[in-house]
């Protein structure tokens, strides 16, 4: 397949137009106990590549994955470095449990970058094979700095113990070209093919701010390159900044245990629990192994969380033809669809063969990674678009273009809502029609992000760059934008309606990224299931949940084997909601890997120590604070005449039960207004409630003697949060 934009016809020819810019041989080491006990640095400002040792302090303190990339990005930039500036580094790492092939889940890698959105770092989990051959190959982290002069590549060949840099002027960039070529450009033969994985972003990501990566991995039975996505926060953006065409590895020689763990028994003995599980119980749960995360498309609508035409809704009468049952019929189903070796989940569908409408690639048919939930909710619902065949359409695009298909899905449907209430016109747009349900507008939309052209490179700069263009160019009322622009802290929403939930939206404010579901998704817990009736029993959960989601992130995990596969009988545990039997395979799975005995409250205080050096890090670079952790009303609640009449029943029973005034003779203005002062009070007492079980100051602060218990309180972290402290 060809982009159009390159002469050559075979990689043969496109490796020919590769120059070598550095070479470098390292030895072997085996990996011991799920650490290879070294890092791998690569500047490509100057083609320099080291090796650094990994000490026990930076294990015991950081773990792996996020910790090793939060500690590393640390020591590389300033307060004053911003995200396109050469310092800034992408790091890639898996964990001391990833690799494993046992146990469903473990192929995680996590990349962290400062922000082209936020200006913080940044941390995103992905599936693919990169991070576990990265270990492999001898190397427990990848960091990449500098900023190379023309497009390269970085090739990590795990089999020669060889790491080279080379400029690669003539393929295209577009992923889902760029990883075929070079899976069979590396590959030693169409069977090693499944030894290669390619890290790649795309030609959006070069002229946008929510540019994404791609980790492929080899699907043997397809016989095709598959792609997971690195998706928030920009650092795809980062990665073509850096002139960083690909990242290609090969390792061939994995084996059952690569990992070298303490105890492989205990390691076999809890996979074998959790496949059980998996086999006996997916069908009567959620069918991730048929639908994938698709299945919680009507959920969502059921409970009124799907967000719909930019989170004014949460559901549609349409949504049904988006959900689950009709893109089962788009998959070809199988019980091998897992993005890492052993994981029986399974949940990585896509659909085989896809003729694609628009675009450059026009009438080509295609393989498209997906979609899964996130992607639906945000292309399609958010932007009241119901059809299944757009929304596939655009998770390509957004794929092979390497854009985020969260950011784009939420700042999508801002423009629609912002184009339907006439602030922005055709004029504005260049003659998009961008209203709720125009998926042709959207895709073009899409098509000028990759252009760089017209329209497309104002809304590519994010929701609040844009509230600051309407406001200032076209005359916006910014406090209504502010009200309606799903981002928090820079980032855009991820998808789901918080607005019944003030602990999802404590999960999605008082994070420290930005507002993304996977340090905290209560929705249930507080809306549905009413677990959590007082600000301290919100807080708990708004402690316990982003330490323990924090803990994937740490170790290679994924989260999904944890709670969307449950025992038969969890309902009758203590705790069911934390699924304690799972909690305990996480225990019994650290320990078995790294010989290193910890209980469940030990893994909270592992993650602990790392969200509280992340805190600590927002604050060094400017944000961090109470006042960053403010979301849009529209997360709170109803912003609208609009907003509120689509629930009055209930809105006029909160204010009469929960306000304690009586709505009748009430306009719906005069009850936005007084709803909107209690739900913004709540919310601060919902900050207070949790800072202070975070052991923070009311400003959001880790306390010194936070610091000094989780063993983080080194010099240059106490001198920044001094000047905050009483």
């Amino acid at each position: 397949m060809s982009c159009g934009k390159c002469n050559k016809t075979t990689v043969e020819e496109l490796k020919k137009t590769h120059k070598l810019l550095a070479e470098f041989d390292y030895e072997p080491v085996k990996v011991e106990k799920g650490y290879a006990n070294r890092t791998l640095y690569v500047n490509v400002s100057d083609n320099k590549i080291e090796l650094k040792p990994v000490s026990e302090e930076l294990k015991e303190k950081f773990i792996g994955g996020r910790g090793f990339g939060l500690w590393y990005l640390w020591q590389a930039v300033t307060p004053e470095t911003k995200w396109n500036d050469p310092e800034n580094e992408i790091i890639i790492s898996s964990g001391p449990i990833g690799g494993i092939t046992q146990y469903p889940g473990t192929g995680k890698s996590y990349v962290v970058s400062l922000s082209p959105l936020t200006n913080i770092p940044i941390d995103s989990n992905v599936g693919g094979y990169f991070g576990p051959f990265l270990k492999f190959s001898g190397f427990d982290a990848l960091e990449i700095q500098g900023k190379a002069e023309n497009d390269v590549i970085i090739f990590i060949d795990g089999d020669n113990h060889k790491i080279t840099i080379e400029e690669a002027p003539e393929e295209c960039v577009d992923s889902h070209i760029l990883a075929e070529q070079l899976t069979e450009m590396y590959a030693d033969s169409e069977e090693g093919k499944k030894n290669v994985s390619v890290v790649s972003a795309g030609s959006a990501a070069e002229h946008t701010r929510i540019g994404m990566l791609n980790f492929s991995y080899y699907d043997v039975r397809r016989k095709k390159v598959k792609l997971k996505q690195a998706g928030r926060g920009g650092i795809g953006t980062v990665f073509r900044d850096k002139k960083i065409k690909a990242l290609v590895i090969k390792f061939s020689n994995l084996k059952g245990d690569s990992n070298n763990p303490a105890d492989f028994d205990t390691i076999a003995k809890t996979g074998i629990k959790l496949h059980k599980e998996i086999h006996d119980f997916d069908d009567l749960q959620n069918s991730m192994r048929k639908t994938g995360t698709t299945y919680l498309v009507s959920i969502m609508n059921d409970y009124d969380l799907l967000p719909t035409c930019n989170f004014q809704f949460g559901n549609h009468p349409e949504a049904h033809k988006i959900s689950s049952k009709v893109f089962k019929n788009y998959f070809n189903i199988t019980k091998t669809d897992g993005c890492w070796y052993g994981c029986t989940l399974a949940c990585a569908k896509s659909v085989d063969v896809f003729k694609l409408k628009t675009g450059p690639y026009k009438g080509q048919k295609v393989i498209v990674d997906g979609p899964e939930y996130e992607t639906i909710a945000g292309v399609g619902s958010n932007c009241g678009i119901f059809d299944p065949e757009a929304v596939l359409e655009c998770n390509f695009y957004c794929d092979t273009y390497g854009v985020d298909t969260i950011s784009f899905g939420t700042l999508c449907a801002f423009v629609m809502e912002c184009y339907e209430r006439g602030i922005i016109n055709k004029e504005t747009t260049g003659g998009l029609e961008l209203k709720f349900g125009n998926w042709k507008a959207q895709l073009e939309l899409l098509h000028q992000m990759a252009r760089g052209e017209g329209f497309g490179k104002i809304a590519g700069q994010g929701i609040k760059r844009m509230k600051e263009i309407f406001a200032k160019d076209y005359g916006a009322d910014i406090n209504f934008l502010n009200d309606i622009g799903m981002e928090a802290k820079g980032l855009e929403f991820a998808e789901y309606m918080p607005k019944e939930s003030l602990a999802q939206q404590g999960g999605f404010g008082l994070t420290n990224k930005g507002p993304q579901h996977d340090e905290a998704w209560l929705i249930f817990m507080d809306m549905v299931n009413k677990q959590l009736p007082t600000f301290e029993d919100k807080a708990e959960a708004l402690h316990y949940f982003p330490m323990f989601r924090t803990w994937f992130s740490l170790v290679g995990l994924c989260k999904l084997p944890w709670n969307d596969i449950v025992p038969e009988d969890n309902a009758e545990t203590d705790e069911p909601h934390k699924i304690p039997e799972h909690v305990q395979n996480y225990v019994d799975l650290f320990t078995a890997v790294t010989g290193k005995k910890i209980t469940k409250e030990d893994l909270i205080l592992q993650s602990e120590r790392v969200y509280n050096f992340q805190r600590v890090f927002n604050i060094r670079m400017g944000k961090g604070r109470r006042k960053h952790d403010d979301i849009p009303y529209r997360a709170v609640g109803p912003v609208t005449v609009e907003e509120y009449e689509s629930r009055q029943e209930r809105y006029d029973k909160q204010l009469k039960e929960e306000v304690g005034i009586n709505p009748e003779g009430m306009t719906t203005e005069e009850k936005i207004k007084v709803l909107r002062e209690y739900r913004e009070k709540r919310y601060e007492k919902l900050k207070d409630a949790v800072y202070k079980r975070r052991g923070w100051t009311m400003d959001g602060v880790p306390k010194l003697e936070t610091l000094k218990r989780l063993g983080i309180d080194y010099p240059e972290v106490v001198e920044i949060i001094k000047q905050y402290l009483d």
